[in-house]
């Protein structure tokens, strides 16, 4: 006897007779005959009574027609049939609808949802086909009841849910050293240790682009100086090498020479071993120069996924203060600052400085001059980025000026902000870590619906109560998805468990990933607090002391929870202040259907990112300093501090510092700068005009308008979907 069904969303229900009887008797009345009251009785009787105690719509259904088929009444069994096919149809609707629109290269949120990849290609459409038809059997198969419910009603989101079967993690930190000393195997080709720059270069593009195949996320090298600097001396001793077959002479006792920098310079006036080492340095400088130009040339075309899509690669550098370190950094900087193909800005990698003091910041550290180009390039390139080593949070206990691996004890961060450093599990490092996964909230949703309460502690009171009903469910959900991804096996992933992710390498291949993601995180994020404060205060936190302080009690909140987590499930749970891109505008789409347009919080079709005060807001640079600041100890799972300049950086690298110095001062983590590029595609022409739609030179309206749609650039908005789109018109200058 049937006493349970199972509904085709997964839910479990109880079974319900006359569901059947209504079915059939809809069939009925489309016949010439009618219904038959007695046959509707005694077919539903018999299905009750014949099924197993638990069934699926589906398998009910079937009875139900071969009931019909064994009847006097065979045509109702076709009407029913071709009701049951039409109702198939209806519920593949949606799909129908999104496949088309994918098919007929239309510009809305599904296909505009990641601006990296081009969807109207023939791979990006194979990318979003398999996409939007994985996330349903997620749903179906791989979530929890609460979980799937959390997402129907718009409290959670899961990031890269397309990518869940897969059991593949987000990101990693590469430890690039594992793979330019060693070699590695990808695919059907072997690559051998590097021997000089240009083949370390290659090997650092083709690691970052093999990994971004076994991932779902953002591939970053932790200290890309610190890895690239043997492979400069080697080449230096290529050069003198190749002095001794011109000359004749024995010059083996310079390959060795201690030199203080590798700067080119004119051989007149020079003569014996100083004019060869001179001359041996400029062919280094010549050759780093190159190998930069074409690691960051290789990052801009590779295609690591369908869609055109390249690498989501960041490189973080700018403590290395050795001779062969400082070239790798001043030439890298040197190639951004030109730009790649026609002068064209790069997209990626999104280039991170490290500033510390007594190494890459003031005005007596050995890479100062260094630095003071980064800020050059910044302003005109919009990298790098900075990530802020003397923050309180992102300091190391052993980390020592005088270790030639110190970079093992310097936070690295990656994208738009993620940050992974602290480890339950292993040393504390952010090399060959990354993160495993993580699920945002939404805060904003949580706070509508505590709106109708009049008194404000116990409009507060009932906030925190769904907030923590709905940090458990992301946790729960989070550890679930652990489990699933813990049981893939390392043959997996080829390259990031044989030398990338600390510990794989001592796996066989048919051994299980499980002893080793332990090291990696799980992000907690959330999004909207601005409008969340709204709803619960009337004002954010960039305009109210009082909003401020209860945001930060509410990530403060987060962040204790997510501690207890840690403890509960035995992982290293971290909150992030979520970078969003697409999820702006879902979460506030649904919103707004449920709750209509509120004024400041749904009355724009986004909501504001994370912890950011939000971009319409007109404020200080110091001032978004003094709100944002704070949150970064607590988001520890990654985080950034934006401004917004205006007028042509170009020529204003000071202004590049002055927002570093802010850093800084407010113990900010992580920050950079966004102002006004455009660029003529024909002629090359440069400006800073907030409107430029035709070139003043050569009147070509194909304009390049570069932006950073959260922390990575994009050289047209034609990919952004209508929500960032919106933010971006939204943004206003901070002065």
């Amino acid at each position: 006897m049937i006493q349970v069904v199972v509904k085709r969303d997964g839910r479990v229900v109880g079974y319900n007779e006359e569901k059947i009887k209504a079915a059939i008797r809809k069939a009925m009345l489309t016949t010439d005959l009618g219904e038959d009251e007695s046959l509707i009785h005694k077919i539903a009787d018999r299905i009750g009574a014949r099924g197993s105690e638990r069934m699926t719509v589906e398998e009910i259904q079937d009875m139900v027609e071969l009931e019909l088929m064994n009847s006097p009444r065979k045509e109702v069994a076709k009407r029913y049939i071709a009701y049951r096919d039409q109702r198939n149809i209806a519920r593949k609707a949606k799909t129908r609808d999104m496949f088309h629109e994918i098919i007929e290269a239309k510009n809305n949120d599904i296909t505009r949802e990641n601006a990296n990849m081009n969807t109207d290609s023939p791979a990006g459409m194979m990318m979003k086909f398999a996409s939007e038809t994985t996330k349903p059997f997620v749903d179906d198969y791989l979530l929890s009841a609460e979980a799937r419910d959390a997402v129907r009603h718009n409290y959670i989101h899961i990031h890269d849910k397309d990518y869940y079967p897969t059991k593949s993690l987000t990101c990693v930190q590469h430890p690039l050293d594992n793979i330019l000393s060693k070699g590695f195997i990808a695919g059907h080709g072997e690559s051998r240790p590097a021997k000089r720059i240009e083949t370390a270069s290659i090997i650092a593009c083709i690691s970052l682009e093999t990994a971004q195949n076994e991932m779902h996320g953002g591939q970053a090298i932790p200290a890309f100086d610190f890895y690239l600097a043997p492979f400069v001396r080697s080449s230096f001793q290529e050069e003198i090498k190749t002095l001794e077959t011109l000359t004749g002479k024995d010059l083996s006792h310079l390959k060795d020479i201690k030199l203080k920098d590798y700067v080119k310079k004119d051989l007149d006036g020079l003569e014996g071993d100083e004019r060869f080492v001179q001359h041996a340095m400029n062919c280094t400088v010549s050759r780093v120069h190159q190998a930069m130009e074409a690691f960051i040339h290789n990052m801009n075309t590779i295609h690591s996924r369908g869609g055109n899509q390249v690498v989501f690669s960041s490189i973080n550098y700018g403590t290395d203060t050795s001779a062969e370190g400082r070239c790798i950094i001043r030439e890298l900087l040197n190639s951004t600052y030109e730009g790649v193909g026609n002068g064209a800005t790069a997209i990626f990698p999104i280039q991170i400085w490290k500033k510390k003091r007594g190494v890459s910041y003031l005005p007596d550290d050995p890479n100062y001059d260094l630095y003071k180009l980064a800020c050059k390039v910044t302003a005109r390139r919009f990298f790098p980025n900075f990530v802020n080593l003397d923050a309180t949070f992102n300091q190391h206990e052993k980390w020592n000026a005088d270790d030639p691996k110190r970079y093992l004890y310097e936070v690295a961060t990656m994208g738009c902000r993620t940050r992974v450093f602290e480890n339950r599990y292993g040393e504390k490092t952010s090399v060959g870590r990354g993160n495993l996964s993580f699920t945002t909230v939404n805060l904003v949703r949580l706070a509508i619906e505590c709106m109708p309460v009049q008194d404000r502690e116990e409009r507060l009171a009932l906030f925190f109560r769904k907030l923590d009903n709905v940090l458990e469910i992301a946790a729960r959900q989070l550890n679930d998805r652990f489990n699933f991804q813990k049981t893939a096996l390392a043959k997996q992933f080829p390259l990031l468990m044989s030398k990338l992710w600390n510990g794989g390498e001592k796996l066989g291949p048919e051994d299980t990933i499980e002893p080793v993601i332990n090291q990696g995180t799980l992000g907690i994020g959330f999004i909207g607090l601005a409008e969340c404060l709204i709803a619960l205060t009337g004002k954010h936190h960039g305009e109210s002391k009082d909003s401020q302080a209860l945001g930060l009690r509410i990530v403060s909140h987060m962040r204790s929870r997510v501690n207890d987590f840690c403890e509960q499930y035995g992982h290293n749970y971290s909150v992030l202040a979520t970078p969003a891109e697409g999820l702006s505008g879902k979460f506030t789409a649904k919103d707004r259907k449920t709750f209509g347009i509120l004024p400041g919080i749904t009355d724009k079709i986004y909501y504001t990112n994370s912890n950011h005060v939000p971009v319409y807001y007109h404020c200080s640079p110091r001032h978004k300093a003094e709100v944002e600041a704070p949150y970064h100890p607590l988001t520890g799972g990654g985080h950034i501090f934006y401004v917004e300049i205006d007028g042509d950086a170009t020529h204003n690298p000071e202004a590049i510092s002055a927002i570093v110095d802010l850093m800084d001062e407010y113990n900010i983590g992580y920050g950079s700068v966004n102002h006004n590029r455009n660029r003529c595609m024909n002629c090359g022409y440069e400006d800073a005009s907030a409107n430029l739609d035709e070139c003043p030179v050569c009147h070509s309206k194909a304009i390049d308008k570069l932006q950073r749609i959260t922390g990575y650039l994009v050289g047209t908005t034609d990919r952004w979907n209508n929500a960032k789109l919106s933010e971006l018109n939204d943004r206003v200058v901070h002065e």
